[in-house]
């Protein structure tokens, strides 16, 4: 990995990170494209400038954790879910489905289901106020939802707001709920791939893996305010036109070129 890939790499997860187009998708599309070899310190890399998206979270939504335990407790519950499946199959989704194929196909079929939720979510609900005041059993199920995105190209931004908009939310609300969400998710998913690799950067790595996490962090600040502006504006349908038109790109150029599958 040079630096033009790095940097390539990091906007790609910065910007994806928190919209429903599989930021995970993203990364292995690109690597493919770039024909980027998936060493240990690539896959290191792409764990480790999540950091830097999540740290965007926390600069924009660190308010929210300041107001009472309350959303503490609801997150860790929605947090179970992923955390026991990602704990027993994680490694067995990760040897099988994390290919191009399955995100292209993943793409495709989450980008038809963006664009039905977006006709469910139309109608403005008024069950909840306020994310904070969402119940104990819906930000479990919410948390089961999320449980999708363990299958790469699914999203768990996707995931997640389609879980939030299924118990009540309205699209902004389901949107900051998965933002939020995501501190913990990533937070465990991170820290347990960094805790598998037994990697030695070279200073050369940990320049790039710096650089990285400055690129993931200062993307990640763009897009979650731009996706609340969209989101508002257009809701999810675009999101879904444009998961499918990728999908079906890469699948063409995977054929035409040759890309392994």
């Amino acid at each position: 990995m040079d630096l033009i890939q790095a940097i390539i790499i990091a906007i790609i997860e910065g910007i994806t990170e928190f919209l429903p187009v599989s930021s995970t998708g993203h990364m292995i599309l690109a690597s493919s494209l770039m024909e980027l070899h998936e060493d240990e310190f690539v896959k290191t890399f792409e764990i480790a400038i999540q950091i830097g998206a999540i740290l965007s979270v926390l600069t924009l939504y660190y308010k929210r954790f300041l107001v009472s335990l309350d959303i503490y407790y609801k997150l860790f519950v929605a947090f179970i879910p992923t955390g026991i499946v990602g704990f027993f199959a994680y490694k067995t989704i990760k040897m099988y489905l994390f290919n191009p194929l399955v995100v292209s196909l993943m793409l495709i079929i989450g980008g038809i289901v963006l664009i039905i939720l977006d006709k469910w979510s139309e109608k403005p609900s008024h069950k909840y106020k306020d994310i904070n005041d969402v119940s104990i059993l819906d930000a479990f199920k919410i948390g089961c939802a999320q449980c999708l995105s363990m299958v790469p190209g699914v999203s768990r931004a996707a995931a997640t707001i389609f879980g939030g908009i299924g118990i009540g939310f309205n699209r902004k609300q389901a949107a900051e709920f998965s933002f939020l969400l995501a501190i913990p998710t990533m937070f465990a998913a991170t820290g347990y791939d960094l805790l598998k690799s037994s990697t030695d950067f070279t200073s050369n790595q940990v320049f790039l893996l710096s650089v990285g996490l400055i690129v993931a962090f200062v993307t990640a600040l763009v897009a979650v305010k731009f996706f609340i502006l969209l989101l508002s504006k257009y809701g999810f349908k675009h999101f879904g036109y444009y998961r499918i038109a990728l999908g079906i790109l890469f699948l063409v150029l995977a054929k035409t070129m040759g890309l392994a599958m």
